[in-house]
């Protein structure tokens, strides 16, 4: 039997390292992103897997949530012993004081973290609940979703709103037939665009960008291979779904 997964933000970071990390005989994979990596697709032929990418924009998550519906509707869902979503893709956006912030940043950041991976969400929902597969859904939040910080109002408001989410469609799939198993994960540290983001941070706007430069500085960030390694264990965990916010080093 196949296996199916859906990844976001598969073009960088970690979120290119799990796609390259599950590319494995028999899997179909769908990886929506803002770029495609030639090396991916080269990588998924030579261990026969079948990738397809997108480069779409998921600010926009409505056109993105209807092209994954035909695509979806399009497969033979009987041949697929797991279906998997990973919505992985994610901005920093605003970094400063939330009243400095632009509206079209604020606009794009909350499409992009939140409705896009709700949109996604539902989506494959409905589109996999008449499949024999096992489903699972792994949303990628953050310790800030839990930890307020300033000058990142946005991003952890939806990081947040993320967890929450996946609170309520657990609760939602508990009472449905074939439920899906939906986890919310915070990552850890990981050295990527982000944090570099992170560090450049204005410290008149961003107290906390020494915190940041010291875990460069100290060796505390995960490579993205390691940490998409660490998720991706996550995900094949018996238990997965049994803490639906959670961390991965939980």
């Amino acid at each position: 039997m196949a296996e199916l997964t859906i990844l976001t933000g598969a073009s960088r970071g970690m979120g290119l390292a799990m796609a390259e990390q599950l590319c494995t005989p028999g899997r179909t994979m769908l990886c929506i992103a803002r770029g495609q990596s030639d090396s991916l697709s080269a990588l998924a032929r030579s261990h026969g897997t079948a990738l397809t990418q997108w480069q779409a924009d998921l600010s926009r998550p409505q056109a993105v949530a209807e092209r994954l519906t035909a695509w979806l509707q399009a497969l033979d869902g009987s041949s697929f012993e797991t279906a998997t979503l990973i919505n992985n893709a994610g901005v920093i956006g605003h970094l400063g004081p939330f009243e400095q912030a632009r509206a079209s940043s604020v606009e794009q950041s909350l499409a992009i973290n939140l409705a896009a991976p709700m949109l996604l969400t539902q989506v494959f929902l409905q589109l996999t609940r008449p499949w024999p597969a096992r489903r699972r859904v792994l949303q990628i939040s953050s310790g800030l979703g839990r930890r307020a910080m300033a000058a990142s109002a946005v991003y952890c408001a939806t990081k947040a709103g993320l967890d929450h989410f996946s609170r309520c469609v657990a609760l939602d799939e508990a009472l449905l037939p074939n439920p899906a198993l939906t986890v919310c994960l915070a990552p850890g540290v990981i050295d990527t665009d982000m944090q570099t983001d992170l560090r450049n941070g204005q410290p008149e706007g961003f107290p906390d960008r020494g915190n940041f430069v010291a875990l460069k500085e100290s060796g505390s960030l995960a490579s993205p291979a390691a940490a998409a390694q660490r998720v991706l264990a996550y995900l094949a965990r018996d238990d997965f779904g049994s803490k639906v916010v959670a961390d991965v080093r939980d």
